[in-house]
């Protein structure tokens, strides 16, 4: 069965379908694109996957173990805790913490000792909070954020900003990493790196990714399969080239030939 399944999804607000009627699913280890204009409900689709709305109708289906898990209805840190974790569209950084804290926060989720060795300060305590902060700077290290790590994160430059948010979503160890728009107001040669770089994730820590994104070469170049929403359905998923070529997304999003 696929690692992750949408099926019928649909979020209603008010009298409005913001998502509506979307099936998608996610392979082990796979990088999928989800791609349309603006409104077309993507964040939104995110949002449902990642327990902060609560779908209308439909299921989203977590293959654990074998036997798929229903995950409607859970909290945002239930789902995290099953291995979903993702950046978002606007920066939601703890700005006036120091790098390093801003992962360790997130690592501490996959790494806690406990409320009684934390308020004793057993020896223990010390000796996870070295390991962390070991795998913190290995992490860090990985996308040049090491010599960083003491910087307060609103003094890092922006595209360093968009990098500090995947790491500490990777600090989770995800399974399934969704990045809302990494490229969002990166100057080219940021972009270029990212797109290295998110090669470099799925490489290295075997997850499977779905990326939402508006730059259409990043796309194209990393993406293995790709959806394309419009008013909160699918109009069309398969390949980047079938999906470069396809008339109804042309027609839909993007204005003509890549």
């Amino acid at each position: 069965m696929p690692l992750l399944e949408v099926k019928s999804l649909t979020k209603n607000f008010g009298g409005l379908a913001a998502v509506s009627h979307v099936d998608l699913h996610l392979d082990h280890n796979e990088l999928v694109g989800l791609i349309g204009p603006n409104g077309a409900g993507k964040t939104t689709l995110f949002n449902l996957l990642t327990g902060v709305y609560e779908p209308s109708e439909g299921d989203v289906l977590l293959e654990e173990q074998g036997t798929p898990m229903r995950l409607n209805g859970k909290k945002p840190y239930k789902i995290a805790d099953l291995g979903l974790s993702r950046t978002f569209q606007n920066i939601r950084l703890f700005k006036d913490l120091t790098v390093m804290d801003n992962v360790l926060i997130a690592m501490n989720s996959k790494h806690n000792e406990g409320l009684l060795t934390s308020i004793l300060r057993l020896p223990r305590f010390y000796k996870n909070e070295e390991k962390m902060r070991e795998k913190v700077l290995d992490l860090l290290r990985i996308f040049g954020l090491d010599s960083k790590s003491q910087t307060l994160a609103k003094n890092l430059p922006y595209g360093e900003q968009r990098r500090l948010e995947i790491v500490r979503a990777l600090a989770t160890e995800p399974k399934i990493l969704f990045l809302d728009e990494p490229a969002a107001g990166m100057n080219p040669q940021e972009t270029a790196d990212l797109t290295k770089l998110i090669y470099q994730i799925q490489k290295d820590f075997q997850l499977t990714i779905l990326l939402i994104e508006h730059d259409m070469s990043l796309v194209m170049e990393v993406c293995e399969r790709i959806y394309v929403l419009e008013y909160g359905q699918v109009i069309a998923h398969g390949q980047p080239d079938e999906i470069k070529n396809d008339p109804r997304v042309i027609e839909a999003y993007l204005g003509g030939e890549i």
